[in-house]
């Protein structure tokens, strides 16, 4: 994915993958960072990295499949997510259609995802920026599971905090079929994505 794009390819359509997360070392690799990790997964099959920042994100650019494809992490903090997402939309003057959302979920349990081309925000703050900045809840999106909260703790600590040992292995599993999902999603279509990474267990209804 590395290799140097023909003239075609560069004049390709081009896509915008969020990976939604809160900036700073405090907050790496906390259940609310899952959308850093697929997209810094992503960046490192295509051999670029997270050396640029505009539109209120840091961003990497490449060609996946033949499509250039930015990957960009929002610096807004999660809760003004789309604030980023809406700025990179006119700055590249396209619209939702283009774009994918990584993102966690804690209705999913660690080593799930999910795959949807729209939906409501499901109580997630990010998503509901975004929803609210661009006016439409049909956009492609990624969900990766952390697992809900343990009982009698509180949300915004559980998401803000680390996967327990015993969870690393399906977390990391996870991130790599994110990453292996939004692939799927530019080369074959959403339908064909839903049906190799959708499963129905795991899942809280």
């Amino acid at each position: 994915m590395g290799i140097k794009p023909t003239q075609k390819e560069k004049d390709t359509i081009m896509k915008l993958i969020f990976g939604l997360g809160n900036f700073g070392d405090k907050y790496n690799h906390t259940r609310h960072n899952m959308g850093y990790e697929a997209v810094n997964e992503l960046a490192k099959r295509m051999n670029v990295s997270f050396d640029h920042e505009k539109c209120k994100g840091m961003y990497a650019q490449g060609f996946i499949e033949g499509e250039k494809v930015i990957l960009v992490k929002p610096l807004t903090y999660m809760n003004n997510s789309g604030e980023c997402v809406a700025a990179w939309l006119k700055k590249c003057m396209v619209t939702t259609d283009d774009i994918i959302v990584i993102y966690d979920d804690i209705s999913l349990e660690p080593g799930m995802i999910r795959v949807r081309p729209k939906g409501s925000a499901g109580g997630h703050n990010g998503i509901k920026n975004i929803i609210a900045l661009t006016g439409t809840q049909e956009f492609d999106r990624i969900r990766i599971g952390v697992g809900d909260k343990p009982e009698g703790t509180d949300l915004v600590d559980h998401v803000l905090g680390r996967f327990d040992p015993k969870d690393f292995e399906a977390v990391n599993k996870s991130v790599e079929a994110a990453a292996d999902a939004a692939i799927c999603i530019l080369r074959d279509g959403m339908e064909k994505a839903m049906n190799l990474y959708n499963k129905k267990s795991g899942e809280k209804k």
